[in-house]
């Protein structure tokens, strides 16, 4: 499905304006990583797109219909969204909790139907974790329960998932797993995605697009070799990087040093006496 949003205006309140006249349209089985400083907006954003927070002007728009317009049961079959922080009860298993994302496809008083069943399976194997079904979510990894949580959203049968943060708090083992995770799932189910990712080089490894949010707007889109270059990243983020591509034709940066700040120390080898 085809996301257009257009001319949002989102925040907290008249004085806490924290997205203006906004304009972005995610293609149908694209992948786009909003990225910026602190405070740019980027969750604001999300939370905007996935209705869980209120437009103040403009819109954002579904297949040409308005998110806030669609009944909410029937835009939770079509759109997921997986915020930055999670809690589940201690005791709940893997399973019952990928069960979950079943809930907008659930009749009243009408128990699972073998298609509930079979998505939920589905989603516990393309998460790599039909093995740990029966586990308790609170004795997961890190990266398990993430990919617990992603698992659910997946069990919705979305078309258009929506990641806040996916890869917070975990190593670099589990964040390439997440990040390997999701390419699978656009790549195998169709997914268009949107998400926020403060790690630039796994934005740049998993994105078709980077949209680089400043001053309450877009200030930078496209492809990763077009956004990480030298100068975008000084006005977005007020470095000094140096890019590489490695051997997949990827961009990578390294930061040397805060804009107005000093670079880093060159270390010498101490003589020995």
């Amino acid at each position: 499905m085809k996301l257009n949003i257009t001319a949002l205006c989102a925040g907290y309140g008249r004085d806490n304006r924290v997205i203006d006249h906004l304009t972005l349209t995610v293609e149908e089985g694209e992948i786009i990583t909003l990225i910026g400083a602190n405070g740019s907006g980027k969750s604001t954003l999300l939370k905007t797109i996935g209705r869980l927070l209120p437009p103040e002007s403009g819109g954002v728009y579904l297949d040409g219909r308005a998110v806030h317009d669609w009944p909410t049961g029937q835009l939770a079959r079509e759109m997921a969204i997986l915020p930055q922080l999670n809690s589940a009860p201690d005791d709940l298993s893997v399973a019952e909790l990928v069960a979950y994302g079943r809930y907008p496809y659930r009749q009243r008083w009408r128990s699972s139907s073998d298609h509930d069943r079979a998505m939920v399976r589905q989603a516990l194997q393309l998460t790599h974790l039909a093995a740990l079904r029966d586990r308790p979510v609170a004795t997961l990894s890190g990266g398990e329960r993430q990919r617990a949580w992603i698992a659910m959203t997946l069990a919705q049968e979305p078309q258009v998932l929506l990641l806040d943060e996916p890869t917070t708090f975990l190593d670099v083992c589990h964040q390439l797993e997440i990040i390997e995770l999701i390419g699978r799932m656009n790549r195998e189910l169709g997914l268009t995605i949107v998400m926020v990712l403060h790690d630039l080089n796994l934005a740049a490894r998993c994105s078709h697009r980077l949209a680089a949010i400043k001053d309450r707007r877009i200030r930078y889109l496209g492809s990763a070799a077009e956004i990480m270059t030298p100068e975008i990243l000084r006005d977005i983020f007020n470095i000094q990087a140096r890019i590489i591509t490695g051997d997949d034709d990827i961009p990578y940066f390294i930061p040397t040093a805060s804009c107005g700040g000093l670079p880093h120390p060159t270390h010498k080898q101490e003589s020995s006496s």
